[in-house]
């Protein structure tokens, strides 16, 4: 019997202060700032403390409307440099990585083996000539004698034929001297065009052949310099209308993060079809690039002005929300209770969003953070970001707890 006693009287004891505790508690008089707030998440059966949110405006402003594609820089010339004749190679001038101009030479092939073959074209050449200007002068004689009735008219005739293949005979020779001396034109490499020299394919000391398919090097354009993008079917037709009336249709480069501007430049031209499986229209753009910052073959973000919308009512797009009767937004009243306004929505551009069909006007506010648990007739705090947060109601009941010294 002790021993029961002795366990249960500490118990007993707990009891005995936990009730006297909560008897002081029920009796004290209830602050009047906690009256408040339980009023007010007792009104209506919800909470109508003032949630913090971040708010926009409504503006009328000219929207341009872009529209946004991945397209892929492409050269508008590039060329594969390969030598036009067989030989060593002897000579390199060009630096891989460089800039070069049309015209500039790359590199030399042996010029000699051409140089002879060149020589011989015109000792050839000088040979029949003077063949022909003696079967000349002896048709002069012939034809004198005819004349004369001192011979008969065929062999007048037989000389007249051998100074015609004298004439094709020079002719010919003329023809493989100048070709002998492209030859060796030939033996040295020149740019094709204007632009950036790759890698070089091939060392000094090697023996290269015409039309060898890996070439010298290659020689890219880079400005101007094109970019190739898709985009739906469904805008052909007001890009074709543009084109047909020379209306220049206007083209950007973006960054990564499609914030900054790379290059602008403007759409010159359409593919002759559209790409049936995926249902989208190949489009080509030009762009000066006089400071290289698009480079071949790079993916780009390209976003096409397709018009300008003058005097629409935009709101940002943060603001849109989709409900079961649509999209909506919440606007903030005088008295920072917000109410619930069906808007239509129209196009986007630049985190802004055309509306239209909606009671909303120029100059109101539009809540963007803080939507969550808002609902018609919700009260507010209207924060900037950044800024930091109000003190929360338990928070102020602490202060308002603390005793002060």
């Amino acid at each position: 019997m002790t021993l029961f006693r002795r366990r249960i009287a500490p118990l007993a004891l707990l009891l005995l202060l936990a009730g006297a505790g909560w008897w002081w508690q029920a009796g004290r008089p209830t602050p009047p700032w906690q009256k408040q707030e339980e009023q007010q998440r007792n009104r209506h059966g919800r909470d109508d403390t003032p949630r913090p949110v971040t708010v926009g405006e409504a503006v009328i402003t000219d929207l341009p409307v872009w529209l946004t594609a991945i397209g892929t820089v492409t050269p508008l010339a590039q060329v594969t440099v390969r030598p036009r004749v067989d030989g060593e190679l002897e000579k390199i001038h060009f630096q891989e990585g460089s800039m070069v101009r049309e015209g500039e030479p790359l590199a030399e092939i042996d010029p000699r083996p051409f140089r002879i073959q060149a020589r011989k074209s015109a000792g050839q050449l000088t040979r029949d000539t003077a063949l022909l200007e003696n079967a000349r002068l002896d048709l002069k004689r012939y034809q004198e004698l005819w004349a004369k009735d001192a011979i008969a008219k065929q062999q007048v005739d037989a000389q007249e034929a051998l100074v015609r293949q004298y004439q094709g005979t020079v002719e010919s020779d003329k023809g493989e001297v100048e070709n002998a001396r492209l030859q060796l034109e030939y033996t040295r490499v020149t740019a094709p065009i204007d632009g950036r020299i790759g890698l070089r394919q091939v060392d000094r000391g090697n023996l290269v052949r015409a039309n060898d398919p890996a070439g010298l090097t290659v020689i890219t354009q880079l400005h101007p310099i094109a970019v190739l993008f898709s985009l739906p079917e469904g805008h052909l037709q007001p890009l074709l209308r543009k084109l047909a009336a020379a209306t220049p249709v206007t083209l950007e480069i973006l960054d990564r993060e499609r914030k900054t501007t790379l290059a602008k430049g403007r759409l010159t031209a359409t593919d002759s079809l559209i790409d049936a499986t995926t249902g989208t229209i190949r489009l080509k753009g030009e762009f000066p690039n006089d400071d290289l910052a698009l480079f071949p073959n790079q993916f780009v973000h390209v976003r096409l002005l397709m018009e300008t919308l003058a005097h629409a009512l935009t709101i940002p797009s943060a603001a849109i929300q989709q409900g079961p009767k649509g999209s909506h937004v919440y606007r903030v009243g005088a008295e920072n209770e917000v109410t619930v306004v069906p808007v239509t929505t129209g196009a986007e551009t630049n985190d802004l969003t055309v509306v239209r069909d909606t009671p909303l006007q120029a100059g109101d506010r539009v809540v963007l953070e803080g939507i969550d648990r808002l609902r018609d007739g919700s009260r507010v705090e209207v924060v900037t970001p950044g800024a930091p947060p109000a003190a929360a109601p338990q928070e102020r009941k602490e202060r308002r707890k603390k005793p002060t010294p």
